[in-house]
């Protein structure tokens, strides 16, 4: 199995347990504001991923690549809060951090390495 389609398929996995994380959220003010922007989130690195798959130069993907690690680093914090206020199980969200993390450093490593050969 290609290794760009491992990727590509765990971020869409990613998303897709991450908006079961803010279907899960209270109905409140402060519930449905951070449901949303998890969804938002969560949902951008596998979107940008695709993005950068077909990037116009190494700048150009160099580019989104940090699009998507910032997005990552965001729906952690969007993790951690849910965390934080204990409006999700905590066995699944530690699941859910663990490959958030996980993804992080991929990202963290492509960025660099496509910097190194710049």
């Amino acid at each position: 199995m290609n290794r760009k389609y491992d990727l590509e398929e765990r971020l869409i996995n990613f998303a897709s347990d991450a908006i079961d994380v803010s279907e899960g959220l209270p109905v409140s003010f402060a519930g449905k504001h951070i449901a949303q922007q998890l969804v938002r989130s969560c949902t951008s690195p596998a979107l940008n991923y695709g993005e950068a798959q077909a990037a116009e130069s190494r700048n150009d993907f160099i580019h989104k690549m940090k699009v998507c690690l910032k997005e990552l680093r965001e729906t952690y914090n969007c993790l951690r809060l849910i965390q934080k206020k204990g409006w999700y199980q905590e066995e699944k969200l530690s699941l859910h951090q663990k490959e958030n993390n996980e993804l992080i450093a991929t990202f963290v490593s492509s960025v660099k390495t496509a910097l190194e050969k710049k």
